[in-house]
């Protein structure tokens, strides 16, 4: 029986799942808050590296701005997206204005942008504001 590790969104406990209760409705260990709530995770430079790191999933971080008009467009979309795709994803947002050692990192250079890690490491990457189908059609890819 293989185990998932998963960060609870609520006190940043690593969790182990196995693989067949992820859609079961998991909760953490230590706080029982839900692991996954269907929708995208406000998060700072610190969670966000402790999701790419530890989460036993792949990872599709939103990074957006609250002044930015395409990323106010977007969030609905990403919202949907959430509900669809987890739990055999988690959905992230990080505030591109609070985060600038990530922006650095990943080179981003307009927002919105969205990162999809898999296993720790970014394994794509996409400027501009997209459709929730559009969404899902490029992390399926």
């Amino acid at each position: 029986m293989a185990a998932i590790t998963l960060v609870c969104p609520a006190c940043s406990t690593i969790n182990r799942v196995p693989a067949e209760r992820l859609a079961q409705a998991p909760v953490c260990g230590a706080c029982h808050q839900p692991l996954f709530t269907a929708h995208p995770l406000s998060v700072d430079e610190n969670a966000l590296a402790r999701h790419i790191q530890n989460d036993g999933i792949d990872v599709l971080v939103d990074i957006w701005a609250p002044w930015c008009g395409p990323c106010n467009s977007m969030a609905p979309h990403f919202e949907q997206a959430a509900a669809q795709l987890e739990p055999r994803m988690r959905l992230l947002k990080l505030n591109a204005d609070t985060a600038p050692a990530t922006m650095t990192k990943y080179a981003v250079r307009s927002i919105p942008t969205l990162l999809l890690f898999s296993g720790g490491a970014l394994k794509a990457q996409n400027a501009g504001a997209m459709t929730a189908p559009q969404i899902l059609q490029w992390v399926r890819r």
